[in-house]
Protein backbone atom coordinates (compact mmCIF):
# COMPACT_ATOMS: atom_id res chain seq x y z
CA UNK A 1 0.00 0.00 0.00
CA UNK A 2 1.36 3.32 -0.82
CA UNK A 3 1.84 6.66 0.39
CA UNK A 4 -1.55 8.04 -1.27
CA UNK A 5 -3.42 5.23 0.62
CA UNK A 6 -1.85 6.41 3.76
CA UNK A 7 -2.39 10.57 3.60
CA UNK A 8 -6.56 9.58 3.58
CA UNK A 9 -9.22 9.69 6.46
CA UNK A 10 -9.92 6.47 5.26
CA UNK A 11 -7.51 4.50 3.25
CA UNK A 12 -9.35 3.36 -0.43
CA UNK A 13 -10.63 0.18 -0.26
CA UNK A 14 -8.13 -2.53 -1.74
CA UNK A 15 -8.45 -6.23 -2.25
CA UNK A 16 -6.23 -8.85 -0.63
CA UNK A 17 -4.29 -8.55 -4.02
CA UNK A 18 -3.65 -4.65 -3.40
CA UNK A 19 -5.92 -3.19 -6.22
CA UNK A 20 -8.52 -1.35 -5.56
CA UNK A 21 -12.03 -2.08 -5.13
CA UNK A 22 -14.58 -0.60 -7.03
CA UNK A 23 -17.34 0.33 -4.99
CA UNK A 24 -19.93 0.24 -7.72
CA UNK A 25 -22.27 -2.94 -6.83
CA UNK A 26 -23.42 -3.31 -9.78
CA UNK A 27 -20.15 -4.24 -11.14
CA UNK A 28 -20.51 -7.50 -9.71
CA UNK A 29 -23.83 -8.35 -8.81
CA UNK A 30 -23.22 -10.53 -5.79
CA UNK A 31 -24.32 -9.34 -1.99
CA UNK A 32 -21.89 -6.92 -0.50
CA UNK A 33 -21.26 -7.27 3.36
CA UNK A 34 -18.51 -5.09 5.52
CA UNK A 35 -17.61 -6.48 9.09
CA UNK A 36 -16.14 -3.78 11.19
CA UNK A 37 -13.21 -5.09 13.44
CA UNK A 38 -10.93 -1.68 14.21
CA UNK A 39 -9.00 -3.02 17.16
CA UNK A 40 -7.37 -4.57 19.56
CA UNK A 41 -5.20 -7.74 18.59
CA UNK A 42 -6.49 -10.26 21.24
CA UNK A 43 -10.52 -9.04 20.37
CA UNK A 44 -9.09 -9.13 16.69
CA UNK A 45 -7.82 -12.22 17.11
CA UNK A 46 -10.88 -13.98 18.97
CA UNK A 47 -12.90 -12.56 15.53
CA UNK A 48 -11.27 -15.05 13.59
CA UNK A 49 -13.64 -17.60 14.47
CA UNK A 50 -16.83 -15.72 13.69
CA UNK A 51 -15.12 -14.13 10.60
CA UNK A 52 -15.54 -17.62 9.30
CA UNK A 53 -19.00 -18.25 10.44
CA UNK A 54 -19.72 -15.04 8.33
CA UNK A 55 -17.98 -16.06 4.88
CA UNK A 56 -19.82 -20.04 5.65
CA UNK A 57 -22.63 -17.81 5.84
CA UNK A 58 -22.65 -15.51 3.17
CA UNK A 59 -20.35 -18.41 0.53
CA UNK A 60 -20.74 -16.36 -2.52
CA UNK A 61 -21.06 -12.22 -1.26
CA UNK A 62 -18.43 -9.80 -1.60
CA UNK A 63 -17.17 -8.95 1.88
CA UNK A 64 -14.92 -6.15 3.24
CA UNK A 65 -13.26 -5.82 6.09
CA UNK A 66 -13.26 -2.48 7.84
CA UNK A 67 -9.91 -2.91 10.59
CA UNK A 68 -6.91 -0.79 11.24
CA UNK A 69 -3.77 -0.78 10.00
CA UNK A 70 -1.59 -3.35 12.24
CA UNK A 71 -4.21 -5.86 11.65
CA UNK A 72 -4.26 -6.09 7.85
CA UNK A 73 -1.56 -8.66 7.60
CA UNK A 74 -3.89 -10.78 10.18
CA UNK A 75 -6.91 -10.32 7.82
CA UNK A 76 -5.37 -10.82 4.25
CA UNK A 77 -3.71 -14.28 5.96
CA UNK A 78 -6.74 -15.26 7.08
CA UNK A 79 -8.62 -15.70 3.53
CA UNK A 80 -12.21 -14.74 4.94
CA UNK A 81 -12.22 -11.25 3.04
CA UNK A 82 -12.03 -10.34 -0.79
CA UNK A 83 -11.12 -6.40 -0.03
CA UNK A 84 -9.57 -4.44 3.55
CA UNK A 85 -10.58 -1.37 4.23
CA UNK A 86 -8.30 0.48 7.08
CA UNK A 87 -10.18 2.98 9.42
CA UNK A 88 -7.24 5.45 10.53
CA UNK A 89 -10.23 6.53 13.05
CA UNK A 90 -10.49 9.92 12.68
CA UNK A 91 -11.49 12.54 15.37
CA UNK A 92 -15.39 13.07 14.79
CA UNK A 93 -14.98 16.52 15.50
CA UNK A 94 -12.97 16.42 11.79
CA UNK A 95 -15.55 17.11 9.54
CA UNK A 96 -13.57 16.34 6.64
CA UNK A 97 -12.54 13.03 7.64
CA UNK A 98 -15.63 12.35 9.07
CA UNK A 99 -17.55 12.92 6.12
CA UNK A 100 -14.95 10.86 3.81
CA UNK A 101 -15.65 7.97 6.29
CA UNK A 102 -18.99 8.94 5.36
CA UNK A 103 -18.80 8.37 1.74
CA UNK A 104 -16.68 5.28 2.23
CA UNK A 105 -19.52 3.74 3.68
CA UNK A 106 -22.16 5.23 1.69
CA UNK A 107 -20.84 4.06 -1.63
CA UNK A 108 -19.98 0.75 -0.08
CA UNK A 109 -23.61 0.18 -1.34
CA UNK A 110 -23.29 -2.47 1.58
CA UNK A 111 -26.28 -5.03 1.94
CA UNK A 112 -25.76 -5.74 5.87
CA UNK A 113 -23.17 -4.55 8.18
CA UNK A 114 -21.58 -7.05 11.03
CA UNK A 115 -20.41 -4.66 13.31
CA UNK A 116 -17.91 -6.46 15.62
CA UNK A 117 -16.32 -4.11 17.53
CA UNK A 118 -19.25 -2.40 19.05
CA UNK A 119 -18.55 0.80 20.38
CA UNK A 120 -19.47 3.97 20.67
CA UNK A 121 -17.20 5.06 17.16
CA UNK A 122 -18.65 1.94 15.48
CA UNK A 123 -22.12 2.97 16.66
CA UNK A 124 -21.67 6.45 15.81
CA UNK A 125 -20.97 4.72 11.94
CA UNK A 126 -24.03 3.67 11.76
CA UNK A 127 -25.63 7.12 11.92
CA UNK A 128 -23.06 8.24 9.14
CA UNK A 129 -25.79 6.71 6.51
CA UNK A 130 -28.45 9.31 7.40
CA UNK A 131 -30.29 10.53 5.16
CA UNK A 132 -29.99 7.80 2.70
CA UNK A 133 -31.63 4.16 3.47
CA UNK A 134 -29.15 1.75 6.01
CA UNK A 135 -27.76 -1.50 5.28
CA UNK A 136 -29.11 -4.43 7.46
CA UNK A 137 -26.79 -3.98 9.96
CA UNK A 138 -26.08 -6.34 13.63
CA UNK A 139 -24.68 -4.70 16.42
CA UNK A 140 -25.48 -2.14 19.02
CA UNK A 141 -26.57 0.79 17.31
CA UNK A 142 -29.93 2.28 18.17
CA UNK A 143 -32.36 1.80 15.63
CA UNK A 144 -30.64 -1.30 13.59
CA UNK A 145 -32.23 -4.10 11.89
CA UNK A 146 -30.53 -6.99 14.09
CA UNK A 147 -29.59 -5.79 17.25
CA UNK A 148 -27.74 -7.65 20.10
CA UNK A 149 -30.52 -7.29 22.70
CA UNK A 150 -29.22 -9.53 25.01
CA UNK A 151 -29.10 -7.74 28.86
CA UNK A 152 -26.22 -9.45 29.76
CA UNK A 153 -23.98 -8.79 26.78
CA UNK A 154 -21.92 -6.88 28.93
CA UNK A 155 -21.24 -9.62 31.75
CA UNK A 156 -20.50 -12.13 28.74
CA UNK A 157 -16.75 -13.06 27.54
CA UNK A 158 -15.62 -11.28 24.64
CA UNK A 159 -16.29 -14.18 22.45
CA UNK A 160 -19.71 -15.77 23.56
CA UNK A 161 -21.18 -12.40 23.14
CA UNK A 162 -20.06 -12.20 19.36
CA UNK A 163 -21.43 -15.99 19.28
CA UNK A 164 -24.58 -14.01 20.64
CA UNK A 165 -24.79 -11.46 18.42
CA UNK A 166 -24.40 -13.64 15.62
CA UNK A 167 -27.08 -15.64 16.58
CA UNK A 168 -29.88 -12.50 16.89
CA UNK A 169 -28.24 -12.00 13.08
CA UNK A 170 -29.54 -15.82 12.17
CA UNK A 171 -25.67 -17.16 12.46
CA UNK A 172 -25.60 -20.07 14.90
CA UNK A 173 -22.88 -22.34 14.07
CA UNK A 174 -19.93 -20.25 15.12
CA UNK A 175 -16.20 -21.96 15.29
CA UNK A 176 -13.68 -21.27 17.88
CA UNK A 177 -10.44 -19.13 16.64
CA UNK A 178 -8.16 -20.61 14.79
CA UNK A 179 -5.28 -18.78 13.23
CA UNK A 180 -2.23 -20.66 10.83
CA UNK A 181 0.97 -19.13 10.10
CA UNK A 182 3.41 -19.36 7.56
CA UNK A 183 5.90 -22.88 7.96
CA UNK A 184 8.93 -21.36 9.55
CA UNK A 185 11.99 -22.57 10.04
CA UNK A 186 13.45 -23.00 13.47
CA UNK A 187 17.34 -22.27 12.55
CA UNK A 188 16.25 -19.15 11.59
CA UNK A 189 15.32 -18.20 14.80
CA UNK A 190 18.49 -20.04 17.02
CA UNK A 191 15.61 -22.49 18.12
CA UNK A 192 16.29 -25.82 19.18
CA UNK A 193 13.38 -28.25 20.02
CA UNK A 194 11.64 -28.75 22.63
CA UNK A 195 10.54 -25.03 22.98
CA UNK A 196 7.97 -22.60 25.72
CA UNK A 197 6.98 -19.27 23.93
CA UNK A 198 6.89 -16.67 26.62
CA UNK A 199 5.42 -13.44 25.95
CA UNK A 200 6.55 -11.36 29.22
CA UNK A 201 5.52 -7.96 27.77
CA UNK A 202 1.95 -6.14 27.61
CA UNK A 203 0.36 -2.89 27.33
CA UNK A 204 3.15 -0.20 28.99
CA UNK A 205 -0.06 1.85 30.26
CA UNK A 206 -1.45 -1.07 32.60
CA UNK A 207 1.92 -1.96 34.11
CA UNK A 208 -0.09 -3.99 36.66
CA UNK A 209 -0.82 -6.61 34.07
CA UNK A 210 2.77 -7.49 33.93
CA UNK A 211 4.37 -10.14 36.41
CA UNK A 212 7.72 -8.96 36.59
CA UNK A 213 10.56 -9.42 34.70
CA UNK A 214 12.55 -11.31 37.18
CA UNK A 215 10.11 -14.17 38.17
CA UNK A 216 9.93 -14.69 34.30
CA UNK A 217 13.79 -14.91 34.24
CA UNK A 218 13.25 -17.43 37.30
CA UNK A 219 10.52 -19.03 35.32
CA UNK A 220 13.11 -19.51 31.98
CA UNK A 221 16.06 -21.07 34.45
CA UNK A 222 13.55 -23.99 35.54
CA UNK A 223 12.35 -24.43 32.03
CA UNK A 224 16.00 -25.01 30.79
CA UNK A 225 16.37 -27.02 33.89
CA UNK A 226 13.98 -29.27 32.01
CA UNK A 227 15.84 -29.22 28.82
CA UNK A 228 13.12 -27.00 27.39
CA UNK A 229 14.26 -23.78 25.42
CA UNK A 230 12.67 -20.27 26.59
CA UNK A 231 11.70 -18.21 23.72
CA UNK A 232 11.16 -14.94 24.48
CA UNK A 233 8.78 -12.72 22.39
CA UNK A 234 8.12 -8.97 22.42
CA UNK A 235 8.48 -5.56 20.74
CA UNK A 236 11.82 -3.24 21.08
CA UNK A 237 9.52 -1.58 23.46
CA UNK A 238 9.68 -4.30 26.24
CA UNK A 239 13.51 -4.29 25.75
CA UNK A 240 14.13 -3.80 29.54
CA UNK A 241 11.52 -6.52 29.86
CA UNK A 242 13.49 -8.83 27.69
CA UNK A 243 16.80 -7.97 28.45
CA UNK A 244 16.61 -8.41 32.26
CA UNK A 245 15.00 -12.47 31.29
CA UNK A 246 17.73 -12.86 28.85
CA UNK A 247 20.44 -11.80 31.17
CA UNK A 248 19.16 -14.57 33.49
CA UNK A 249 18.90 -17.26 31.54
CA UNK A 250 21.35 -17.52 29.06
CA UNK A 251 19.76 -20.62 27.50
CA UNK A 252 16.94 -18.45 26.52
CA UNK A 253 16.59 -17.46 22.73
CA UNK A 254 15.62 -13.35 22.80
CA UNK A 255 13.75 -13.02 19.37
CA UNK A 256 12.56 -8.94 20.44
CA UNK A 257 11.35 -7.23 17.49
CA UNK A 258 11.87 -10.57 15.33
CA UNK A 259 8.26 -11.62 15.13
CA UNK A 260 5.35 -10.17 13.51
CA UNK A 261 1.96 -11.31 14.53
CA UNK A 262 2.42 -14.69 11.64
CA UNK A 263 5.21 -15.81 13.17
CA UNK A 264 4.03 -15.71 16.38
CA UNK A 265 1.57 -18.04 15.26
CA UNK A 266 3.99 -20.20 13.51
CA UNK A 267 6.09 -19.98 16.61
CA UNK A 268 3.06 -21.07 19.03
CA UNK A 269 1.95 -23.97 16.52
CA UNK A 270 5.41 -25.38 17.18
CA UNK A 271 5.94 -24.76 20.73
CA UNK A 272 5.31 -27.16 23.80
CA UNK A 273 3.57 -24.67 25.81
CA UNK A 274 3.07 -20.69 26.03
CA UNK A 275 3.14 -18.34 28.86
CA UNK A 276 2.54 -15.20 29.38
CA UNK A 277 0.49 -11.68 30.63
CA UNK A 278 -2.93 -11.06 29.73
CA UNK A 279 -1.84 -9.41 26.31
CA UNK A 280 -2.83 -10.02 22.61
CA UNK A 281 0.53 -12.44 21.77
CA UNK A 282 -0.95 -15.09 24.33
CA UNK A 283 -3.92 -15.47 21.86
CA UNK A 284 -2.26 -15.40 18.77
CA UNK A 285 -0.34 -18.96 20.16
CA UNK A 286 -3.66 -20.14 21.77
CA UNK A 287 -5.04 -19.88 18.65
CA UNK A 288 -2.74 -21.10 16.83
CA UNK A 289 -2.76 -24.21 18.88
CA UNK A 290 -0.21 -23.84 21.68
CA UNK A 291 -1.35 -24.91 25.09
CA UNK A 292 -1.25 -21.81 27.30
CA UNK A 293 -0.93 -20.74 30.47
CA UNK A 294 -1.74 -17.21 30.89
CA UNK A 295 -1.02 -15.30 33.82
CA UNK A 296 -4.01 -12.48 35.05
CA UNK A 297 -3.71 -9.32 37.74
CA UNK A 298 -7.43 -7.90 39.10
CA UNK A 299 -7.11 -5.51 36.26
CA UNK A 300 -8.39 -7.90 33.96
CA UNK A 301 -11.07 -11.01 34.48
CA UNK A 302 -9.80 -14.76 32.39
CA UNK A 303 -13.55 -14.61 32.08
CA UNK A 304 -14.18 -11.54 29.99
CA UNK A 305 -10.87 -11.77 28.08
CA UNK A 306 -8.61 -14.98 28.68
CA UNK A 307 -7.71 -16.39 24.97
CA UNK A 308 -9.58 -19.33 23.54
CA UNK A 309 -7.61 -22.24 21.99
CA UNK A 310 -8.53 -25.09 20.54
CA UNK A 311 -9.71 -28.54 22.01
CA UNK A 312 -10.81 -27.99 25.49
CA UNK A 313 -8.80 -27.40 28.36
CA UNK A 314 -5.85 -25.46 25.51
CA UNK A 315 -5.81 -22.39 27.53
CA UNK A 316 -4.97 -22.08 31.86
CA UNK A 317 -5.19 -19.17 34.10
CA UNK A 318 -3.42 -18.66 37.18
CA UNK A 319 -4.50 -15.50 38.76
CA UNK A 320 -3.51 -13.74 41.55
CA UNK A 321 -4.75 -9.82 42.42
CA UNK A 322 -1.20 -8.51 42.51
CA UNK A 323 0.87 -10.28 40.06
CA UNK A 324 3.78 -9.21 42.20
CA UNK A 325 2.95 -11.71 44.99
CA UNK A 326 2.78 -14.45 42.14
CA UNK A 327 5.65 -17.22 43.07
CA UNK A 328 7.84 -18.88 40.22
CA UNK A 329 6.65 -21.68 42.47
CA UNK A 330 2.89 -21.52 41.69
CA UNK A 331 3.34 -21.32 37.91
CA UNK A 332 5.69 -24.11 37.53
CA UNK A 333 3.20 -26.10 39.59
CA UNK A 334 0.73 -25.37 36.12
CA UNK A 335 3.39 -26.13 34.11
CA UNK A 336 4.22 -29.30 35.19
CA UNK A 337 0.67 -30.06 35.57
CA UNK A 338 0.48 -29.14 31.85
CA UNK A 339 3.29 -30.80 30.43
CA UNK A 340 3.30 -33.72 32.75
CA UNK A 341 6.59 -32.67 33.97
CA UNK A 342 8.07 -34.82 37.52
CA UNK A 343 9.32 -31.93 40.24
Amino acid sequence: MNDDIMSMPVDPVVTTAGKELATDASATGKKRILVIKLSALGDVILAMGPFAAIRAAHPDAHITVLTTRPFVDLMKASGFFDAIAIDRRPKLTNLREVFALRRFLRNGNFDRVYDLQTSDRSGFYYKLFWPSPKPEWSGIARGCSHPHANPERDSMHALDRIFDQLGYAGISKVPVPVLAGPDIDLDRFGIRSPFVLICPGGAPHRPAKRWPAERFGLLAKKLADYRLTPVLIGTDKESDVLGKIDAMCPKARNLMGRTGFLDIASLGARSVLAIGNDTGPMHIAAAAGAPSIVLFSRESDPKLSAPRGIGDNAVSTVRESDLRELTVNRVMEEVRRRLDLDE
